[in-house]
């Protein structure tokens, strides 16, 4: 697991939640009723499914396990060295030098332009390649994020949907005073699941993902400007300096941060 911040705060988030509770006096495990939570997540999940298709609904789960895992975020700087270290010997002896040097490369976005950049093909062409590239997983992504962020807008109707249908079934229980109390609370549960799954589960989900898009693209950003100066022979010291200067602060190479 890369960044485990989304488990922190999604686990955190809950445990604050119950324990506010707790400390009103109140009981958890009241909260928990099969029929509110049914209808929230279950309704919630498939209608944002039936907004897309079944590709749509496969990307669905793997954004899940995106947004737990922290998926291939890395620190954008970490390209930096490794650019450099490619176009120092390119420098030294030529472009097509670097094949060995790519093979013991794990980054694929890296290795593909520069074995682009080996096969001779025109820098412009290139940067065309991988920034249509990059534009694919930007809208992928984004598609990716839409699900959670249109999970979170229906969770809170549905829980309100939930909530009427409890307070019909309290009417048709007025004749029984000693029951009405349980019958509204169980009412107002389903109210309280697509309210709380919203605001601390599909949305935090969507912005997860957003953020890690953005760091994905910013690291590919950077190694398509580190495979231009490779092919265009700069040296190594101004790759170093132009790569580093695109990065944002904290995202600077271990290197320029001592320096």
């Amino acid at each position: 697991m890369k960044d485990p911040m989304m488990i922190i705060g999604f686990v955190v988030g809950f445990i604050i939640v119950f324990l506010s509770n707790i400390l009103e006096g109140g009981n958890p495990l009241a909260l928990f009723l099969l029929p509110p939570m049914l209808l929230v997540w279950g309704t919630t999940l498939m209608v944002t499914l039936a907004g897309g298709t079944i590709a749509d609904a496969k990307a669905f789960g793997a954004g899940i396990v995106k947004a737990f895992t922290g998926g291939n975020v890395s620190n954008a700087g970490e390209v930096v060295p490794s650019v450099v270290s490619l176009a120092e010997k390119a420098r030294r002896e030529g472009l097509l030098a670097l094949e060995d040097m790519v093979k013991e490369m794990n980054d694929e976005f890296l290795v593909k332009g520069v074995t682009l950049a080996i096969d001779g093909t025109d820098p412009e062409e290139v940067r065309d390649i991988l920034e249509a590239e990059v534009t694919a997983k930007k809208k992928f992504d984004k598609q990716q994020a839409k699900y959670f962020a249109d999970a979170g807008a229906y969770a809170p109707t549905i829980g309100i949907i939930g909530t009427v249908m409890g307070l019909v079934h309290v009417l048709e229980n007025l004749s029984s005073p000693e029951a009405l109390g349980p019958l509204i609370a169980a009412a107002f549960v389903a109210t309280l699941w697509g309210v709380m799954s919203a605001n601390v589960v599909f949305l935090p989900l969507g912005n997860r993902l957003k953020r890690l898009s953005e760091l994905e693209v910013m690291r590919m950003e950077i190694t398509i400007e580190g495979v231009a100066a490779i092919q265009a022979g700069a040296n190594p010291r101004v790759v170093s300096q132009k790569l580093t200067s695109l990065l944002p602060a904290g995202q600077q190479p271990p290197a320029a941060e001592a320096a």
